[in-house]
């Protein structure tokens, strides 16, 4: 057994196929991965790793196991499972993902092939696991996948915590402990059991409001934007390849923006954090349908108008379209007088959220600093944005602007 000391859960106790895991070459990379990707621009201190994470949801789920009675090979396979769910992140976490599953439509929990090999794949079959039963439970199939990928996973709730605690943003505290204690099967669904609304609307309200204050933190958004936009240059410029993009860590991709001509430039911004600044800043009633709903290959020719009727060179604007608000864990089940209920149904909470969300969802267009004045008209009219009849909202808090008031310090 390894105990090993932990920010969050204090001491977690590493035994089994886990403890063999430890030391494989695919867990350790992720000491090498940042939790948050660029949110350390943001809050200094997010310097935590998907391998600390891995640890917390290997104990979560270890927890969990034991308040289910869940023993045996079976056991083993979900502890595996959860050490292994983010094996498959690529660089910077979140933030690249995008850009490598258009080349390889791969996202960071299909890991049926790199589970099946190497000394991953060695070390599950030495404790008589099959690769392709824990891959699976990494990507949240089959009953006892949902401790690992579902709406009330582990993932989740040691993310939050972590994530909170690393920030120094108290929102996303949550009472992992009782979330852990209290789940149960019903039917072969994993629900949290009779009198615990509220515990699974304090999950809900944690991710809720975690997400404009740091995952959706405008800075965060600008510098992911640039470091996607980067990353895609370095595929397009240079024979290096999708899957060697998803294998490297994030030192090893800001060597290659470093190293690469066409991505120097990108790579010196995100380094010195000299980012690109908001050109516009558009709440969703200002946006049409057509650019909400645009794919990738629509947003990549807006950008391009926008820049040639700004004269500017091709990537100095990035338009960033986050997707509609949606709000997955208001499927969570919960046990209300002997029935199963999705708490969306259950909670008045989930529709004050709902409205929340879509009234915090914002289209971006950044530029550098020098261009964001000039850019912004040309931007509005190039998107269709209803400048008159909504508003833009202003970087100082509390402040909304029309678009020709609309500057950025």
């Amino acid at each position: 057994m390894t105990t090993i000391k932990d920010s969050v859960h204090d001491h977690i106790e590493v035994d089994g196929v886990a403890a063999a895991l430890l030391d494989t070459e695919p867990v350790q990379r992720l000491r090498h991965v940042k939790q948050l990707g660029t949110v350390q621009l943001v809050y200094p201190s997010a310097n935590h790793t998907r391998f600390e994470h891995s640890l917390g949801v290997y104990h979560l789920a270890d927890r969990a196991l034991s308040h289910l009675g869940i023993e045996g090979p079976r056991a083993e396979e979900i502890r595996a499972a959860a050490l292994l769910h983010d094996v498959g992140h690529g660089p910077y976490s979140h933030n690249v993902e995008p850009v490598t599953h258009r080349y390889t439509g791969k996202y960071h929990d299909d890991v049926h092939e790199l589970l099946a090999g190497g000394s991953v794949g060695d070390t599950l079959r030495e404790h008589d696991l099959d690769p392709a039963r824990v891959a699976d439970l990494v990507a949240g199939e089959g009953q006892y996948g949902q401790l690992v990928s579902g709406e009330l996973d582990v993932d989740r709730m040691d993310y939050l915590v972590r994530d909170a605690h690393h920030t120094g943003v108290p929102y996303g505290t949550i009472d992992h402990e009782r979330l852990v204690r209290e789940l149960t099967f019903v039917d072969g669904e994993l629900v949290l059991a009779e009198g615990n609304v509220q515990t699974a609307e304090s999950l809900l309200l944690a991710r809720a409001l975690m997400n404009p204050t740091v995952y959706q933190h405008h800075v965060a958004r600008i510098s992911k934007a640039m470091l996607r936009r980067g990353a895609e240059r370095l595929l397009d410029r240079t024979d290096r390849t999708p899957e060697e993009l998803r294998r490297m860590d994030d030192h090893d991709l800001l060597v290659a923006l470093r190293t690469t001509e066409a991505t120097a430039a990108t790579a010196r911004r995100l380094r010195t954090r000299d980012l690109y600044k908001r050109s516009v800043w558009a709440e969703i009633d200002a946006v049409p349908d057509e650019v909400v709903d645009a794919d990738y290959e629509t947003i990549r020719d807006l950008e391009a108008e926008i820049a040639s009727r700004s004269d500017l060179t091709d990537g100095e604007v990035v338009v960033d379209v986050p997707k509609r608000p949606g709000m997955t864990e208001s499927t969570s089940r919960v046990m209300v007088s002997g029935e199963m209920r999705q708490l969306g149904k259950q909670s008045p909470l989930v529709s004050a959220l709902r409205t929340a969300q879509r009234q915090q969802w914002r289209l971006g267009v950044y530029v550098p600093e020098s261009e964001t004045d000039a850019v912004g008209r040309v931007a509005a009219e190039t998107l269709g944005l209803d400048i008159d009849g909504a508003l833009v909202s202003d970087v100082r808090p509390g402040v909304t602007a029309t678009l020709d008031e609309f500057t950025e310090s």
